[in-house]
């Protein structure tokens, strides 16, 4: 069989699956059973029981568990709503002030989680009411949340770099640690949309009267309730960095971190670690059956010859890497209008990582730039998850063309940062580097 027709059967038929309602993992099992029957017979089998299992047993996947447990003891302790007062009380009368503290607080949240849907979940929850009720108009209510839900996918720890690292075969610590500093640039980015969207629409975020602070209880607020998380997220990036410990150790760290502030603020109690680890086992136990089915898929497509043959045809061009690369950008975003971004990942990582490294790309500097992808294809409309998430947790009557075009200003940050990075690869690779 020619490489395109088994490239276009296996992947055709995982995206068939999906299209149908078959979950992620079981598409890929069926992908699998099929495709190992056609092109190795039934001695096959045997081969792909030994090596299916090699991936999810590496010590790489450690932090996926502890990463999805350290985001849920720091929600359902309540944890999260204490650096939301702390920052509450430090931006006074400000304009537009609720926006701010959704792009500030979010992105503390989201070193914290490592998921844009729980991160997009909890700040739609909490703070999308309470902005509406203040007179804040759709846009400027789910716009920054619809943006900062997002962060969680680069800003470490990020639960989704750690999966996209192990299936990539690249280093964890070095992708981890890159998402830090472009993380936080696309924060400011936020914030300076924001800036804009005010002085072009005072009316959308309206000011009003709030109860004055002292210079005392500002510094109180921060101490207590801010300042505490800053040693977790120390525990996690730092350690990293420092050499001290491996991701997976690093990881650990966070959830001690997290436990030792909910006893510390007498608010752990066994029901919230009764939910978090039973969530924590559900995510987990789904993400690593994806991870195994999405190994053998990996090998069916090298083995069947799919693999190969495109480099081969993708290479052959005559064009600048820039275009391939715009060309997977495209990819990506299309693909995001129809699936998750784990499945997307699984479906194009074995393809794209093999293209990227035999056109010069650092797999590094790659994983960021596929990482901030998947991001954006999480908000563009018209299917992007992350605009059904908000949609789920917003006011009755709220749309879902409100909701995308809310997302849109952000986009084109992520955009923006994007462009950036390749324009700028050493705002992603300087802090890696500093690992060397």
């Amino acid at each position: 069989m020619e490489w395109y027709w088994a490239f276009a059967f296996l992947v055709g038929m995982v995206v068939c699956l999906m299209a149908i309602g078959v979950p992620v993992a079981f598409a890929f099992i069926t992908t699998n059973f099929v495709g190992i029957f056609i092109f190795a017979g039934t001695h096959g089998f045997i081969q792909v029981a030994d090596n299916s299992t090699v991936l999810i047993t590496r010590f790489t996947l450690g932090p996926v568990p502890m990463f999805i447990l350290m985001g849920a003891l720091f929600f359902h302790t309540g944890l999260a709503i204490r650096v939301f007062d702390g920052l509450d009380s430090l931006f006074g009368k400000l304009r537009g002030r609720l926006c701010y503290l959704t792009v500030a607080g979010g992105t503390i949240f989201s070193t914290l989680t490592g998921s844009s849907m729980a991160n997009t979940a909890m700040l739609g929850s909490l703070l999308v009411p309470e902005m509406q009720r203040r007179g804040y108009n759709w846009r400027m209510s789910m716009g920054p949340i619809l943006g900062t839900g997002g962060l969680a996918m680069i800003i470490p720890p990020s639960a989704l770099a750690v999966l996209l690292a192990s299936v990539a075969n690249i280093d964890v610590g070095r992708l981890l640690i890159a998402g830090f500093l472009p993380g936080f640039v696309l924060a400011l980015l936020y914030a300076a949309m924001l800036y804009l969207q005010i002085i072009i629409n005072p009316a959308g975020a309206p000011a009003y009267d709030v109860p004055p602070t002292t210079w005392f209880h500002k510094l109180k607020f921060v101490t207590f309730n801010i300042l505490p998380v800053s040693l977790v997220i120390f525990m996690v990036i730092g350690f990293i960095i420092l050499g001290i410990a491996t991701p997976t150790e690093s990881a650990a760290c966070g959830v001690l971190g997290v436990v030792i502030l909910a006893v510390a603020f007498r608010v752990l109690k066994w029901e919230s670690i009764r939910t978090s680890l039973s969530g924590t086992v559900r995510v987990s136990g789904m993400v690593f059956l994806i991870i195994m089915n999405s190994t053998v898929f990996s090998q069916l497509l090298a083995y069947s010859g799919a693999t190969a043959g495109m480099l081969e045809w993708a290479t052959s061009f005559e064009v600048s890497r820039l275009v391939v690369l715009s060309v997977m950008f495209l990819i990506l975003i299309v693909l995001g209008m129809f699936m998750d971004a784990t499945s997307m990942m699984l479906i194009t990582v074995p393809i794209f990582f093999p293209l990227a490294e035999a056109l010069g790309f650092d797999l590094i500097w790659f994983g960021l730039f596929v990482l901030m992808t998947l991001e954006m294809a999480g908000t563009t409309p018209p299917f992007g998850l992350l605009l059904y998430v908000m949609l789920g947790v917003a006011p009755r009557g709220t749309t879902l063309l409100q909701v995308a075009n809310a997302a849109i200003p952000f986009l084109i940050c992520d955009l923006i940062l994007i462009l950036i990075l390749i324009w700028e690869p050493r705002l992603a690779l300087w802090l890696p580097n500093l690992m060397d």
